[in-house]
C-alpha cells in the first residue's frame, strides 16, 4: 500500500504550486497614469507610460521612504527596455 506516499507527493506539489502563485514577480507593473497607482509599497517600482519623459524613456515611480503619513514616492525617467534589436 503506497497510498500515504502518493498523498504526501500530491500535497507537496500543491504546496509548491501555491507558493509559486503567491510569490511576487520580478517585473515592474506598468500603468498609463500616475493616479492609477493606488497602493504603493516600500521598495515597489511601477512604470508609468504617460508620455511625460523624453523619447526612449519611461517614468519610474518607486516607494522610497516610510514616513508617519505614508510612503514617499520618487519619480524619475529611466531608459525604456524593449525588445533588443541588432
Amino acid at each position: 500500500m503506497k497510498l500515504p506516499h502518493v498523498r504526501r507527493c500530491w500535497t507537496g506539489l500543491a504546496a509548491a504550486f501555491a507558493l509559486c502563485a503567491l510569490a511576487p514577480s520580478a517585473t515592474a507593473q506598468t500603468v498609463s497614469r500616475e493616479r492609477d497607482i493606488v497602493d504603493l509599497r516600500l521598495g515597489q517600482r511601477i512604470l508609468v507610460d504617460d508620455g511625460s519623459c523624453p523619447a526612449g524613456q519611461i517614468k519610474e515611480v518607486a516607494g522610497s521612504r516610510m514616513t508617519a503619513s505614508g510612503i514617499i514616492a520618487v519619480k524619475k525617467c529611466i531608459p525604456r527596455r524593449g525588445t533588443k534589436t541588432r
